[in-house]
């Protein structure tokens, strides 16, 4: 029943956001100023981290847990150099096929998210419909969690900040960043929220991962709120020719100086659907 309950409020809090924001369920066209002033409280008192939060633009090099790192090395243990060197030279990017990025590589990356808080519990929506729900109602961690891509979250409040304790993290199919860096089924993550006036969310991560790596990952990063904006419907797997038709080759891409990933001169893009080059929708082998 808490699940169900959860759900309805947050819908209705969806609904709360579109009519504040004047949103219509569209995004608005180029980039509405940053909203300024105090930051708004819910009814309980609670700072209130209700929006859709985009990249603030200074979260350089973006998907890299080391980036306020001295050259952005990792401190990797034995046992996570040798994960990172499999991820690169045998695991294709578990993202790129359609499967959840996960924590803490969704804190690192750029693509946004829409989160709405509600009475006992928050849900961050993201891109290719993942989602994760955390609650905050006075729960502990249980004695034995099922792994999964964002953990086992525990969601209370310091304050004015909303704190995530996360442990029980699958170790396979996923990456801690794009950078194809490794993590753990030893994985905890704390994160740590504070709305610091209506148009700015900080993030304060600690990574802990002592079988891949040799000390805790200090990472921080802000959003900024986009007005109006909201998590629109994907579908990954939707005529994805990457996926199904053998393109995707592992590791993340050639890495820069500047920690950045991607190569200089991708391969073009197949031409657009025409008169002479019809659509066609690609399904899975074996899928009629």
């Amino acid at each position: 029943m808490r699940v169900i309950t959860t759900t309805v409020i947050a819908i209705a809090a969806a609904a709360a956001l579109l009519a504040q924001d004047g949103g219509g369920g569209r995004a608005r066209r180029g980039s509405a100023p940053t909203p300024s002033g105090p930051t708004p409280t819910t009814p309980d008192g609670r700072p209130d981290l209700t929006g859709y939060w985009r990249d603030d633009g200074k979260a350089n090099p973006h998907g890299n847990i080391g980036k306020d790192l001295p050259g952005f090395k990792l401190p990797f243990t034995a046992a996570g150099e040798a994960a990172h060197q499999y991820n690169v030279e045998h695991t294709v990017d578990p993202e790129s096929r359609c499967l959840p990025g996960g924590v803490p590589r969704e804190d690192a990356g750029d693509g946004g998210f829409q989160l709405l808080q509600t009475a006992g519990a928050s849900v961050f929506l993201y891109q290719y419909g993942t989602f994760r729900l955390v609650p905050a109602d006075g729960r502990k961690h249980t004695e034995d969690p099922d792994p999964t891509y964002f953990g086992e979250e525990i969601g209370s409040w310091d304050g004015d900040t909303f704190v995530i304790d996360s442990i029980a993290f699958k170790d396979t199919n996923t990456w801690a960043d794009e950078n194809a860096d490794p993590h753990s089924d030893k994985l905890h993550t704390v994160e740590r929220w504070t709305r610091t006036d209506a148009g700015n969310l900080h993030l304060d991560l600690l990574i802990e991962d002592p079988k891949y790596y040799s000390q805790p990952i200090h990472f921080q990063r802000g959003w900024v709120l986009a007005p109006g904006q909201i998590t629109r419907e994907q579908a990954c797997t939707e005529n994805n020719v990457d996926v199904f038709s053998g393109h995707l080759g592992p590791g993340p891409g050639a890495i820069r100086a500047d920690g950045t990933r991607g190569y200089d001169h991708p391969a073009p893009l197949p031409p657009p659907p025409s008169a002479s080059n019809p659509a066609k929708t690609i399904l899975p082998e074996g899928v009629k």
